[in-house]
């Protein structure tokens, strides 16, 4: 598990991502219902491949997504890591 000026210095380098007690959350906002499903099923891909899940709130043009390591009882590098990985997917060109 990350301390906290770990886990500040590792918020520090990701755009939008905001700490919620054990987790970091960031909201992703689309043009349509399309383009969110289209970025969840990816999210999942990476998510899976990596064996490290979100929590995933969507709705018709956002998604939510919440990292924390449960089985650790907070936040460690595999949460940056993904959200790292999720923020690439999101800026692609």
């Amino acid at each position: 598990m990350l301390n906290d000026q770990e886990i500040a210095t590792r918020l520090a380098a990701l755009e939008g991502w905001k700490r919620a007690g054990n987790a970091i959350v960031k909201t992703y906002r689309f043009a349509n219902f399309h383009e969110t499903m289209a970025f969840v099923n990816a999210l999942a891909w990476i998510a899976q491949r990596s064996d490290h899940h979100p929590d995933l709130e969507v709705g018709y043009d956002r998604c939510r997504v919440s990292f924390s390591t449960h089985s650790a009882g907070g936040l460690t590098e595999k949460d940056f890591a993904n959200a790292a990985r999720i923020d690439a997917l999101f800026f692609a060109p």
